[in-house]
């Protein structure tokens, strides 16, 4: 076996046939570093130490013929690049067939014919070259295509967050309220994972846009009058009646923003949030009294996180609950403003609900 070591690019000449060998050499070493092999075990055993640019392999090898060896080349992913040509004696088009079904890039028949080898070699090498060119390209455009997603996403989420903050400020009850449901329905969403719960729903979810979109379940009170949001004290039924439109304000808000018919998860999930976070396990909640597994998952899990807030929070006409007591009314409101298997999930990250923010 013999090795040149050069800057120039390597080519692989394996034959078990010492002629065919060093008529190779001689008809390649002028452009490029030749590396001699003996048999395909021997290749092998060279490309743990050596990656060339491309592969002459001779067919009808003992022990291993060229069949076999590009097989395994095309196996591993370190050598599944490296395009090979097969040298061979044979003219029967089946053989050919099999080869090109197995990865070759060409056939050479032998004896063969110095110039039209080199001819051959230099295609395929410029070949390899303009596909590795491609596939940087594709790469690099991918890359930058990725980059520029997270740059528009990320504006698209401060335009979200300032409009959510712009909702939350005309509320002056709410204080931290939108930040503080979406962090709590992150605890959420991650028990109701790691639990297995609701696997097939769960698997698909988008978590990082599922949590942005939560961020608007009460855009809908943008619509209602400063006299209610603003109110110094408990709201009287026909106010409270009043508040409780903010939900299908909400909804219709999130609809005029769908585009007809293509497919956004981001405002799917916004829709379910602002639809669904008051209805009540009993059905004893708004605006459509719906009970038990007929309000969406999403929104029995934003139900307990709005709660939550809205017991550890100030308002004018109440003190801020303690974690304790605000989990015990949670606890308290199983099976009736609350899904009990939530409420047990509930229970598990009860310690990561008392930590602040």
């Amino acid at each position: 076996m013999e090795n040149e070591n050069n800057t120039r690019k390597l080519i692989m000449l394996v034959d078990d046939n010492r002629t065919n060998l060093l008529a190779g050499k001689a008809a390649l070493s002028d452009e490029y570093s030749v590396l001699t092999i003996p048999s395909a075990e021997k290749m092998l055993e060279s490309l743990e130490w050596s990656q060339p640019e491309l592969i002459l392999l001779d067919v009808d090898m003992p022990e291993m013929d060229g069949f076999e060896a590009i097989k395994i080349l095309k196996s591993k992913a370190a050598t599944r690049a490296i395009p090979v040509m097969f040298l061979t004696a044979m003219n029967r088009s089946a053989d050919e067939l099999e080869g090109l079904e197995l990865g070759a890039v060409d056939y050479i028949a032998k004896p063969f014919s110095p110039p039209l080898l080199r001819k051959r070699v230099e295609l395929h090498l410029l070949l390899a070259a303009q596909k590795r060119e491609l596939q940087n390209y594709n790469d690099n455009l991918q890359s930058m295509v990725e980059a520029k997603t997270k740059t528009i996403l990320k504006l698209q989420n401060k335009l979200l967050t300032a409009m959510a903050e712009m909702v939350e400020g005309r509320d002056c009850t709410t204080g931290e309220h939108i930040a503080n449901t979406q962090r709590y329905l992150g605890i959420l969403v991650t028990a109701v994972i790691d639990a297995g719960a609701w696997s097939d729903e769960a698997s698909e979810w988008d978590v990082d846009l599922l949590l942005q979109s939560s961020q608007l379940h009460d855009v809908g009170k943008i619509a209602i009058s400063d006299g209610i949001l603003k109110k110094p004290g408990k709201l009287t039924p026909e106010e409270f009646d009043q508040m409780k439109e903010h939900v299908s304000f909400g909804v219709g808000f999130i609809e005029r923003l769908e585009d007809g018919g293509e497919d956004s998860r981001f405002l799917k999930y916004a829709k379910v949030f602002a639809a669904f976070h008051h209805e009540k396990w009993d059905g004893s909640g708004y605006p459509n009294g719906i009970a038990g597994e007929d309000i969406p998952l999403l929104g029995r899990m934003m139900a307990i996180a709005d709660v939550y807030d809205a017991l550890t929070s100030v308002r004018p006409y109440k003190k801020a609950f303690t974690h304790e007591e605000a989990a015990k009314i949670i606890r308290e409101g199983r099976g009736t403003h609350f899904d009990p298997a939530l409420v047990e999930l509930f229970d598990q990250t009860a310690e990561l609900f008392s930590q602040a923010p």
